[in-house]
């Protein structure tokens, strides 16, 4: 299995979408020979699909279409040498996995195929067991309905701990640290601007071009920051590099 879940598209409004992480992704592609990805845009809600896959076909050198220039959702998947799920909403982003029939599809692709996947903010929520640590309001009266699952960590990306002159409402630490005590079993990975994680077959890496720290939520435990990904040893599958 290959994961490459990013806390955001972008570091700066000039710069290419994904262009942190071009040179493991180039890697990747290179390796597995990949020459066509698919683009999941259903979380952007404003913005222009065919220009965002214009945009990632520019960033990472090989031809992106869009999943609704397919005659079928499922058929899509089907055909992905790389599965690209951009950043938006996540609330909508998973309500429509759910209504096009792909949650399943996207994971056998994932699981049975090894197929990559790529997510960015509210694409790399989704690829968590749940979304209820999205950062994103619910604009639709949807039920929260389970996610991906492919990593097995509820993240939390865009995190941010700087202090907000004038913001009297919670920070984000207390929202988190709230979600971990009404959910005393699960952690939160707290991913910074410009990090990501990188999963390779049985291997996990933490990788930011900034040298920040990521922070791990869990209930009844102190929140910590860590450079060093096998802090999450006790929590995947995988071995943390």
């Amino acid at each position: 299995m290959e994961l490459f879940l990013l806390s955001n598209g972008k570091l700066a409004d000039d710069a290419p979408l994904l262009s942190y992480a071009q040179p493991q992704l180039h890697a990747m592609i290179a390796q597995r020979s990949i020459t066509s990805a698919l683009l999941i845009p259903y979380a952007i809600i404003l913005g222009d699909h065919q220009q965002r896959a214009a945009d990632l076909s520019a960033s990472l050198g090989i031809s992106v279409a869009c999943i609704q220039d397919f005659p079928s959702p499922q058929e899509a998947i089907e055909q992905a040498e790389l599965i690209l799920v951009s950043g938006g909403n996540t609330w909508f982003l998973n309500q429509m996995l759910h209504e096009n029939g792909l949650i399943v599809a996207i994971q056998r692709a994932v699981r049975e195929r090894n197929v990559p996947y790529v997510g960015w903010s509210a694409g790399c929520n989704v690829a968590t067991p749940s979304i209820r640590t999205t950062n994103d309001m619910p604009v639709r009266s949807s039920v929260v309905l389970p996610a991906l699952g492919l990593f097995p960590v509820q993240i939390n990306p865009h995190y941010l701990d700087a202090h907000v002159s004038g913001h009297r409402g919670e920070t984000r630490d207390e929202r988190l640290a709230e979600f971990c005590a009404v959910n005393p079993a699960e952690s939160v990975i707290a991913l910074r601007e410009g990090s990501f994680l990188h999963v390779s077959g049985n291997r996990l890496r933490y990788i930011s071009v900034r040298g920040e720290d990521f922070k791990l939520f869990r209930h009844g435990q102190p929140t910590q920051a860590y450079h060093d990904v096998s802090a999450l040893q006790s929590l995947v599958p995988f071995r943390c590099d």
